[in-house]
């Protein structure tokens, strides 16, 4: 920074808000001066743009202020690669600011000034990046109203981005109310904008057609000793094709251009969008060696003039006899005048000589034909003609009693109403009917609506709910689905809501997002092997899982009694917590009928016995002389386990 530029520039090196500290000043236009700075709270280098203080030098700062913000908010909502993000906006003093995404580079006019006309492929490339650029914004009802290569920033990589959504609005809404002043680059307004001040989507298109015959062929396509002859060239002739300039042009090319700056509105694409599909199918047609090709430099006359390409101030002409197009530029504005004292047909020609009597009651009747005529012309004025009406003040974006007041001081009386707003805080004016700079007679009502805030709307109760009955339920209630969470649960059936935030009954705001939980069931597990373990082990086990099992017992000889030894669901099985199963406890070793061998040899009985997997044990009776067995203990036909022991006496 050098000390002639900190003595010109005063806002050089100083800290704006408490915050941006103000480094280097990049760019200056009709608008805005824009400065790097850094920003102290988030340590990164941002574009700082500032407002001319006299744009709203004749406007209320109020006025100025809250449009200003509106504009700027609106264009902080926007957000596309192909576009510069604002990142803050706000009032220090007399400074009124926006902070936006510092672009390193050049802009699109810097690019052309060393580099010439583009080629084609390269031109329509810049033209369909600021196309889908611009339809993002007319999507939610922006238009930029300033489109040109100053306002295209060619970042590091080479991609453009769109700058400034808003501000021309922003500014001219002021100084139109309080001066009669709009805000525009002649060499790009569409004709629309230079005789009627209004400008919708189809305006930027034409800027576009404007900006891309430039890139084709060096040069704009109306220029002029003055503003206000360029921007009567726009009113009054066609833009010619760019193969008039550049003879190897194709037809395509031609045709796209007339398409987007038809001087009739309606002949244009409706919006970005539709430009965008029109830009590709013309692409589409033109083969690889055109697209690679580019206009020789233009020498001499014809240059991209640069007199005319900062935004100017365009005045409305004032009402009286001197009458001009209804914008000025610069003061520069040739006017059409109309006499009050128009010459005679007959210079020549001499009045009849009167007589003196009858000259003075001429006089006497005109004097009095003057004061009637002056009497009714005065009655006329206040009664029915322009001073019966006054011009409604624009009060959006003010509180409801300041709004009040405002009209009320016109002469108006005031009908409050209020109404949901998504986007307007509580208490703040939406809008009046009749709207802003509309005429209504003295003493009328101005119906004013305020904003009530959002709209506030109780969450509806699904939990308990399907999913898909609980997610019908939030989308007609009004809110924004978020994304659904899923968990595991022992109690609560897979699909089912389990809970929701926020929560059940709650007033929040009608767009809000309401994220649901729904259960996935009970989560999945392996089956464990209870083989071997004890009845209450097993149980334990199991209730680890949620599961209580229905225990079953009976008889094996392959664990000990009072283990499990057989399961419903197999070992290392897939399952899940809390399922149904059941498990087998033994009671001891299998049971056995015990055979009747009494009347048999000792050995012979043994044998049977032992084959029935008991224990045999004998006594031979002393008084029996003979082998014979005639006693048995347990009884024969007894149900005993296996290896029980059995006596036998013989």
């Amino acid at each position: 920074m050098t000390v002639s530029e900190t003595l010109t520039d005063p806002l050089l090196g100083r800290v704006i808000d408490g915050r941006y500290e103000v480094r280097e000043r990049v760019a200056a236009g009709g608008m805005a001066t824009v400065y790097v700075a850094f920003d102290r709270r988030l340590e990164r280098d941002v574009a700082l743009k500032v407002m001319h203080p006299h744009l709203a030098a004749d406007a209320t700062e109020a006025d100025f202020v809250a449009r200003f913000r509106r504009e700027a908010k609106a264009a902080a909502r926007l957000t596309h690669p192909g576009m510069v993000r604002v990142y803050d906006q706000g009032v220090d003093g007399s400074v009124s600011y926006l902070t936006m995404e510092y672009v390193g580079g050049e802009n699109l006019r810097q690019r052309m000034t060393h580099e010439g006309p583009l080629t084609v492929g390269e031109a329509l490339g810049i033209t369909e990046r600021v196309l889908d650029a611009l339809s993002a914004a007319h999507r939610a009802d922006l238009v930029h109203r300033d489109v040109k290569p100053e306002n295209v920033l060619i970042d590091e990589e080479g991609g453009p981005k769109l700058t400034d959504f808003g501000l021309a609005r922003a500014v001219t809404e002021v100084t139109s109310t309080a001066t009669g002043t709009l805000l525009g680059t002649v060499a790009y307004l569409a004709p629309e904008v230079i005789t009627e001040a209004s400008a919708d989507a189809r305006a930027d298109v034409y800027s576009v057609g404007i900006l891309l015959y430039e890139m084709l062929t060096g040069r704009q396509p109306f220029t002029g000793e003055t503003a206000i002859a360029v921007a009567s060239r726009h009113v009054h002739e066609d833009v010619p094709a760019p193969s008039a300039i550049v003879p190897w042009l194709p037809t395509e090319i031609d045709d796209l251009v007339a398409c987007l700056s038809a001087r009739d509105a309606s002949a244009r694409p409706v919006d970005g969008a539709e430009a965008l599909a029109a830009v590709r199918e013309t692409r589409a047609t033109i083969d690889d060696p055109t697209l690679d090709r580019r206009a020789a430099r233009p020498s001499g006359d014809g240059e991209i003039d640069t007199e005319h390409d900062h935004t100017t101030v365009l005045e409305e002409s004032p009402a009286g006899a001197t009458i001009a197009l209804p914008i000025g530029l610069d003061g520069q504005a040739p006017a059409l005048t109309v006499a009050s004292d128009l010459p005679d047909d007959d210079p020549e020609a001499s009045e009849p000589t009167r007589t003196r009597h009858r000259a003075g009651w001429w006089i006497g009747a005109i004097i009095a034909a003057v004061v009637v005529l002056g009497s009714l012309g005065l009655w006329w004025y206040q009664a029915i003609g322009p001073g019966a009406y006054t011009t409604v003040t624009d009060v959006t974006g003010q509180t409801a009693e300041q709004a009040e007041l405002a009209l009320e001081s016109q002469g108006f009386t005031v009908e409050t109403e209020y109404a949901n707003d998504d986007v307007v805080a509580e208490g703040i004016v939406i809008e009046t009917d009749p709207g802003t700079n509309a005429r209504a007679l003295n003493g009328a009502e101005i119906l004013m609506t305020v904003s009530d805030g959002p709209r506030m709307t109780e969450v509806p109760d699904v939990v308990g709910s399907d999913q898909e009955t609980a997610e019908e339920a939030i989308t007609e209630a009004g809110f924004t689905l978020g994304d659904t969470r899923t968990e595991y649960d022992d109690a609560i059936p897979a699909g089912e809501v389990m809970s929701m935030t926020p929560g059940a009954g709650e007033t929040i705001r009608h767009d809000a997002t309401v994220t649901l939980t729904v259960s996935d069931g009970p989560e999945p597990i392996v089956i464990p092997d209870l083989t071997g373990m004890t009845e209450n082990a097993a149980v334990a086990a199991l209730a680890e899982y949620g599961i209580e099992p229905t225990i079953e017992y009976g008889r094996t000889e392959d664990v000990d009694t009072g283990e499990v030894y057989a399961q419903s669901a197999a070992p290392s099985s897939d399952g899940f917590r809390t399922q149904d199963m059941s498990i087998t406890v033994s009671e001891g070793l299998p049971l056995v009928t015990v055979e009747d061998v009494r009347g048999m040899s000792f050995e012979d009985a043994k044998a049977v016995l032992e084959s029935q997997y008991l224990t045999v044990t004998g006594d031979d009776n002393p008084w029996n002389f003979s082998t014979v067995v005639f006693n048995m203990d347990p009884a024969p036909n007894a149900q005993v386990e296996r290896g029980t022991e059995v006596y036998l006496e013989y």
